[in-house]
């Protein structure tokens, strides 16, 4: 984990902290991006990305913010994580073409946080 993410797992953290589990998406998205300000992180929310298929458009994604242009993360408040959610977000960090993506979830009594590898860069030398 880097120093960026490391931060952004820490805002999560008094997100979480402060409102628990319990709320909708949007509610945590919102005031993730109010501590990520306070923390002065740079980030933009909802940014669309077209995803291709054999150099075909094919429509389009918006992940729920990305990180001074570096790191992609998807939100979620459920129970639980489960496979699709890490397949989700490897997707989103891959279509974005980042070296790292997070997945935060708020629903669970605990904040989890998952750490994606983009394979592209992450390969074995």
């Amino acid at each position: 984990m880097d120093a960026l993410t490391y931060k952004v797992i820490g805002c999560a953290m008094t997100v979480h902290s402060k409102l628990g589990n319990g709320f909708q998406e949007i509610i945590y998205q919102r005031c993730l991006a109010i501590e990520l300000s306070k923390a002065e992180v740079s980030f933009e929310r909802e940014k669309e990305q077209t995803i291709y298929y054999d150099e075909i458009e094919v429509g389009t994604r918006r992940a729920d913010f990305i990180i001074e242009n570096n790191v992609v993360v998807e939100i979620k408040a459920i129970i639980s994580l489960e496979d699709v959610h890490l397949a989700q977000a490897k997707n989103y960090t891959v279509a974005y073409d980042f070296p790292l993506g997070l997945l935060i979830n708020f629903g669970s009594r605990s904040l989890e946080h998952k750490l994606i590898f983009n394979p592209k860069y992450n390969k074995k030398k």
